[in-house]
């Protein structure tokens, strides 16, 4: 199938690049829950897995004739559209439903989609994941992994080569680019994990938000930062499509193992169908260029969230950013700012006479 752009609901989001998380329409919270935990009023979590239970009433199942789904905009979406082609492919036959592949352009318009029920599956990032759990109903089921290994990445501070810096607290005063205010390795976690190496950010530096970890290690590599945070697996990544070369770059400091990319499917769906979308992710042996895109990962393997991202939520919490409302609209609005400031910034250089 072709990766036509869907109009109609969904076209929007690409529009509005940022929308701001609304309440569904018509949406009422599940009477008699006895207990939520973290998640939005609009959900119940009774056998405490930490996602969303099954709504109770049958007239609340959704079995959509099509599928819509997102892959996390850690980089340029634009880029994914045709990498998933297979996969994408692979899911319309083997679920039997016509299946589409639709790039967001912001976490948070992954999330309101899949909130608003636009989205029946996505790839969230690591820190989103919690957002998408709580407040849009999402259920964690896979990773990208290899054999029987689920594999995931490091939080990796980047200085171009030829900088004087050798450790995180030569960085002191300097510019440093975190990436969004969601992002684990991109902010959350260099706020936990830095100050232990001498580096306290928004005590010792203050972060600048770049907007994604492709665009902080372009940052460094053209000088407009002097360290990046950014994720292990989309730093290798772009050295492997050869979007940078990996000797122009020193890592200063990685950090333990964290979680991949979750891949989730809302809540609602009908118990058929999530079975039938699992199981044919798990059938799914990636082709040769999502193995190179992918650093090697050749399938999908079974996650839970309650198990799999409880690092990431202790790192969410330690931070000062759980994940529920108050943070993600607090963080979203940062985000926003950021994006808002960026397209000025990419404006004025747009209009400025050549020299």
């Amino acid at each position: 199938m072709s990766i036509a752009r869907p109009r109609g609901p969904l076209f929007p989001l690409i529009a509005a690049g940022f929308l701001a998380l609304q309440a569904v329409p018509g949406a009422q919270a599940q009477d008699a829950c006895t207990n939520r935990g973290e998640l939005d009023t609009l959900y119940c979590d009774e056998n405490r897995d930490l996602v969303a239970d099954l709504p109770k009433e049958a007239a609340k199942l959704r079995d959509p004739s099509t599928l819509v789904w997102a892959y996390t905009p850690v980089e340029d979406p634009a880029v994914y559209a045709n990498i998933f082609k297979p996969f994408t492919d692979h899911l319309e036959k083997c679920v039997g439903k016509r299946t589409v592949y639709y790039p967001v352009q912001s976490n948070a318009a992954e999330i309101e989609a899949m909130r608003s029920g636009r989205l029946h599956f996505a790839g969230f990032s690591t820190g989103p994941t919690g957002f998408a759990v709580n407040l849009a109903g999402a259920i964690p089921f896979a990773a990208k992994g290899l054999g029987n290994e689920v594999r995931g990445y490091n939080l990796v501070a980047v200085v171009k080569a030829s900088s004087p810096y050798k450790s995180l607290a030569d960085l002191k005063g300097k510019k440093v680019a975190h990436t969004s205010p969601s992002s684990n390795s991109g902010n959350l976690a260099p706020r936990v994990l830095f100050p232990d190496q001498g580096l306290t950010p928004d005590t010792d530096y203050k972060p600048l938000m770049s907007g994604g970890h492709d665009k902080s290690v372009l940052g460094v590599n053209s000088g407009d930062y002097d360290m990046a945070a950014v994720a292990s697996d989309v730093f290798d990544r772009m050295v492997t499509r050869g979007t940078v070369k990996g000797e122009d770059f020193r890592i200063l400091y990685r950090s333990p193992v964290f979680p991949t990319s979750s891949f989730a499917h809302a809540h609602d769906l009908k118990p058929e169908l999530a079975a039938k979308l699992r199981e044919c992710f798990y059938s799914f042996r990636f082709t040769p260029a999502m193995t190179k895109e992918f650093n090697g990962d050749d399938r999908f393997l079974p996650i839970t969230y309650q198990k799999d991202w409880a690092v990431v939520r202790d790192v969410a919490n330690k931070s000062g950013t759980p994940y529920n409302r108050a943070a993600y609209d607090a963080e979203s609005k940062r985000e926003a700012a950021a994006a808002a400031k960026r397209a000025e910034e990419a404006a004025k250089k747009l209009a400025a006479p050549k020299q």
